[in-house]
């Protein structure tokens, strides 16, 4: 028995310390990433190890002012169209999964059915139209193009995701609840809403996720460099015509920009872990 658990514990130890060492691979870009942001200018590129021989902040605080706007300006922009984006997707996707999962209307399969296909139509296709629509709407230079969309359930992969969720849940819940005088609008509000908050939250922050990482619509929709989010001031650091790019600033401001995103993941990290079993689970 001594010898069997041994070699379990042993086992254990090799598995951990395998994991470790993967752990510790794939996050070698991101760690030289914020020990870059500590070196100066001449040493980035010339000391690749972690460690750096020379510190300092310097880059920090260059890089907050580089461009003559603070770069609080710029996460402020991302910030408020993160915020109105995820509350766009929570109102119309899980209204639209709602109806798909619930009611029955003419024609319902097959409006699921094409609101799957758009999953598989890559977004370069409807890049065009879309900007000469939002252009002739007298739109672009601002945030309606990026915002105004999500409260028209346009993301395919939230409503599928919530639809799954609601099939899970019993219709006996509607049932008493219709027995109580609830017409379908109250049932939705009352009881498969609240019922939701897993599949809910997970859509909040893959939302966040997702709008605070984009670039290229971003890049399309906004000219003026008052209106640009972080991801589109990161590359205000970058030259490529005369090729002085200000690396040092440019990875301080990077981490600057990864914070929120980390401290996302650390709060709610248990609801991600959650909200992805029952959504993987349900349906």
């Amino acid at each position: 028995m001594t010898s069997i658990s041994q070699r379990s514990s042993g086992g254990r130890t090799v598995r951990l310390v395998a994991l470790v060492a993967v752990a510790l691979l794939m996050s070698y870009p991101l760690l030289w990433l914020v020990a870059s942001s500590f070196k100066p200018e001449q040493l980035i590129f010339s000391e690749p190890g972690l460690i750096p021989s020379s510190f300092t902040w310097a880059n920090y605080a260059d890089g907050w002012t580089r461009v003559g706007i603070p770069f609080g300006a710029f996460m402020l922009n991302s910030a408020v169209i993160c915020i109105l984006s995820i509350v766009g997707n929570l109102f119309s996707c899980s209204l639209a999964a709602y109806a798909f999962a619930r009611l029955q209307f003419p024609f319902s399969k097959i409006a699921f059915g094409l609101m799957l296909v758009t999953l598989m139509l890559p977004f370069h296709v409807t890049v065009l139209p879309q900007y000469i629509v939002f252009q002739n709407l007298g739109m672009v230079n601002t945030i309606l193009p990026l915002v105004l969309p999500k409260f028209f359930a346009v993301d395919a992969f939230f409503i599928f995701l919530l639809v799954q969720f609601i099939r899970g849940v019993p219709r006996d819940l509607d049932q008493a609840a219709e027995m109580d005088g609830c017409n379908k609008y109250q049932i939705f509000f009352y009881i498969i809403f609240p019922i939701c908050r897993p599949a809910l939250v997970l859509v909040a922050i893959f939302t966040f996720l997702w709008t605070w990482n984009d670039f290229f619509s971003q890049l399309i929709y906004l000219s003026q460099v008052e209106r640009y989010t972080a991801p589109l001031a990161l590359n205000l650091f970058i030259d490529a015509t005369s090729g002085e790019s200000a690396w040092g600033m440019l990875f301080a401001m990077s981490v600057v920009t990864l914070l929120p995103l980390f401290i996302l993941f650390v709060i709610f990290q248990k609801q991600i872990a959650e909200g992805i079993a029952t959504t993987g689970l349900k349906g």
